[in-house]
Parts: structure tokens; sequence; C-alpha cells
């Protein structure tokens, strides 16, 4: 390695953490967050069978789906201003990514409520509980101790997908070693060194996800 490529990553490094800092992660979590309530709000519909809001919920998840993230991204920031809407990237991105992501953990929330036993309901009932009661102190619990592994997943997968708001113009880590590239033409080094901070920060994720489903299954029962 030669002392120019040294000095161009060395110098990189700072700028591509920052970017990492400042934007990539307070994308993804504002992004994940929105995915979450989206994700619980139509796994509670579906799984309460409210009949229309129901058929609703299958075509928002069936859309978004079957469809590329890509194409979501540019038809919103680049489709909606024909017709007057225009957002900044940054909201763009995480409307999108919420909605895009939200569909998927809808599924695993869904599949995770389904899961927990259907007289746990019953016992709530009989208890005398109202039904709020129930979901909100009995099954959602439950039902959220059940898809953090599935959560977590979407979580990891999501920091990686923020590289896609490039293409919209926001600035994160990804398009920021785009810009010094566009400067000192050492792609190979440079997408490298990115690969390796994604690398690095998805490893301490998936380390923290571990952790937390082993105190997840101890608080269940489960050793």
């Amino acid at each position: 390695m030669s002392e120019r490529l040294i000095r161009i990553l060395s110098d990189a490094l700072p700028q591509l953490l920052e970017k990492f800092v400042t934007m990539t992660i307070p994308l993804t979590v504002l992004s994940f967050l929105l995915a979450l309530v989206i994700s619980v709000a139509v796994a509670m519909i579906q799984y309460a069978d409210v009949k229309g809001l129901r058929l609703l919920c299958r075509g928002y998840i069936w859309i978004i789906r079957c469809t590329p993230l890509l194409v979501q991204l540019y038809l919103v920031f680049y489709g909606l201003p024909s017709l007057g809407i225009v957002l900044d990237a940054f909201p763009t991105a995480v409307l999108v990514f919420g909605v895009n992501e939200g569909a998927y953990m809808a599924e695993t929330m869904r599949g995770a409520l389904e899961a927990v036993p259907a007289g746990q309901m019953e016992a709530g009932y009989c208890a005398g509980l109202s039904y709020w009661s129930i979901m909100g102190h009995v099954v959602l619990p439950q039902a959220f101790r059940t898809a953090f592994p599935g959560l977590s997943n979407s979580l990891i997968s999501m920091v990686k997908g923020t590289s896609l708001a490039s293409v919209i113009t926001v600035t994160e880590m990804f398009r920021q070693a785009v810009v010094i590239n566009g400067r000192v033409y050492e792609s190979l080094a440079l997408y490298t060194e990115v690969a390796l901070i994604y690398l690095v920060f998805c490893s301490l994720l998936t380390l923290l996800q571990r952790w937390g489903e082993k105190k997840l299954n101890v608080y269940g029962g489960v050793r």
C-alpha cells in the first residue's frame, strides 16, 4: 500500500465517520421508529381482523413488498413534484425507508401476535380487562419477545439499506465516499473502507441482538 493511498484513507476516515454518525445513524433510527409504529398498527389491525382495514393493510404490504425500494425512493422524491408535492431529501428517505420496512416488519409482528396462545385473551377477559389492556399488558409484550430477532434483523438491514439514500442526494456515508472518490479516484480502497465501517457497526448490532435474545429468553423462563 503506497503512502498516497494510506494518506487518502486516513484523511477520508474522519469524514466518513462524521457522515455515519450525523446522517446514517439518525436516518436509520428515525426510519426504524416509523417502521415500528407502522408495523405494530398494521399487525394489530390484521390480528383483530377488522375486515375493511385488514384488506387495506394487505394491499399496502403487497404493493410495498412487490416493488423495489430504489423505485419507491425515485417515485416519491422525483415523481411527486410533478403533482406539486415537494419533499426534502432527508424526510423523503425517512418516509420511504420507514414505509418500506414497515411492511416487512408488519408480517413479523403479525406472526408474533398469532403465536401468542388464544387463551391469553380469554384469561384477560375473565380477569375483567378491556381489549386494549389485554393487548398492551399481556399480548404485545409476549409478541415483542417473539418478534425481537426478526425486528433486530430489520434494523441491521436498514443500516445497510440507508446507503440507497445517496441516489436522492442525501449525503450519508456512502455518498461522501463517492464525493471523495471523485477527487482521488481510488474506488477499491475507499469503498472497501466504507464496507468495513458497515461491517464493524453491524457486527456490534449483531452482538447486541444476541445479548438481547439471551436476556429475553431468561425473562421468558427459557434457558
